[in-house]
């Protein structure tokens, strides 16, 4: 009789036991990425709770432009979810600085992460890493093949080559030779100014240069790049100035129009405008001999809520993050946002690939108004870029008078550029 209710005892004990193994932990991810969700419900949470089945993933997005305020509620009424969706730069560092988002220093998955890479969501110093960089963007060129093989045109190398070939096809009279508008502005610095630039500043040298003080932009590589972008006025559509960014879009993705300043975002939306326009892809051009350096801009980042009760889990959950399983996963369901982790991955889409074929090309940095330099908020650095290059396209200002506009508005607030 003893052994038997000691048996019985043993059985219960392991059956408590196995419940409680059996207990799965749920993790709640906060995001703005409200498009994504489909994707994250249907291919990422999936893969990995297949392989972590003890821990349940539920991705919450918010609309884009409520986010930052909703979650500074949640965080501060406690209800917010373990992981949180990490904006480039500023807005992810308050949150660190608020004790709102632990280091990440410690995360085996961490190494496997450039210090480029993990810019956008380190403090100032570069010491401490708050978020687990998750994606960037590339900026580049694409172009229209069937146009190209009509024309007879071949991608071009340097700038010399960017403008004959800019010629033959406004020659032709057919086709618009450089599809983008001046109308929104955000478009002339960020697919004009921020795309060529790199190259002609020295990718990182150069940036960092103008948070230390040592570069402005009215000198050397950031006043080239302002003079490289006026040589672009000739070639933009008829109204140019009128047109907006889905303006140009269109206008591109009906055939009318030969080659496009692109993010590589650009990639999926030209997908579904047009699924028989013919892309192609071409780097940022070399410049004076210069070896291309590309803009592999952060976008989105992972970070864990330091009042989590599930921290084990979510550590579990970003190490995945930084492995070359998700890697894969994310930069095929999504192309044109290229994982920024250093381990092997493949793109389907053969256009994304070409992007992501550039880093090993070419140099990388990212925009030179992001880090530091945009705290301001009149003037704004970012917004100043925005306005100069614009007003350069439209020929309102001169290539030094942009750069000597932009240098000004940043020396009149940012100590390091004061007097210079």
């Amino acid at each position: 009789m003893k052994r038997t209710a000691v048996l019985t005892l043993g059985l219960a004990l392991l059956g408590t036991l196995g419940n409680t193994l059996a207990q799965k932990t749920t993790l709640t991810i906060e995001s703005w990425r409200n498009d994504d969700l489909k994707i994250w419900r249907d291919s990422i949470i999936p893969a990995f709770e297949k392989k972590y089945p003890n821990i349940h993933v539920n991705f919450q997005p918010l609309a884009p432009t409520e986010y930052n305020a909703v979650l500074d509620t949640k965080l501060k009424g406690g209800t917010a979810g373990d992981l949180i969706t990490c904006r480039p730069f500023d807005k992810s560092l308050e949150l660190y600085k608020a004790k709102q988002l632990d280091s990440l220093n410690d995360l085996p998955g961490i190494k496997n992460f450039d210090a480029v890479a993990k810019a956008a969501w380190s403090t100032d110093d570069g010491k401490t890493t708050f978020c687990v960089p998750m994606a960037s963007v590339i900026h580049g060129f694409l172009y229209d093949k069937a146009v190209f093989k009509e024309l007879g045109l071949k991608e071009p190398k340097t700038e010399a080559e960017f403008l004959a070939l800019l010629n033959k096809v406004k020659a032709g009279g057919k086709y618009a030779p450089l599809v983008m508008g001046t109308k929104d502005q955000w478009e002339s610095a960020t697919m004009g100014y921020q795309n060529i630039g790199p190259t002609v500043w020295r990718g990182e040298t150069g940036r960092k240069g103008l948070i230390s003080g040592s570069a402005q932009y009215n000198k050397g590589g950031f006043l080239a790049a302002f003079q490289s972008l006026a040589k672009w006025k000739p070639f933009l559509p008829q109204g140019y100035q009128a047109l907006a960014y889905p303006d140009a879009q269109n206008l591109f993705a009906q055939g009318r129009g030969a080659v496009y300043p692109a993010g590589s975002w650009d990639i999926g939306t030209f997908r579904g405008m047009n699924p028989k326009l013919d892309l192609g892809a071409f780097p940022p051009y070399s410049i004076a001999g210069q070896k291309c350096v590309i803009d592999d801009h952060p976008d989105i980042g992972m970070g864990i809520n330091s009042a989590s009760k599930n921290k084990e889990a979510a550590r579990t959950f970003l190490n995945w993050v930084a492995s070359d399983e998700f890697a894969q996963l994310y930069a095929n369901a999504l192309p044109g946002f290229f994982p920024l982790a250093n381990v092997k991955y493949t793109v389907k889409d053969p256009v994304a690939q070409q992007f992501l074929s550039w880093r090993s090309q070419c140099g990388k940095s990212f925009r030179s108004s992001y880090q530091i330099l945009s705290r301001n908020d009149n003037p704004n650095n970012e917004n100043d870029l925005w306005n100069a290059s614009a007003q350069l396209l439209n020929g309102t200002l001169t290539p030094q008078a942009a750069a000597d506009l932009v240098q000004k508005n940043l020396a009149s607030w940012y100590a390091p550029q004061k007097g210079k």
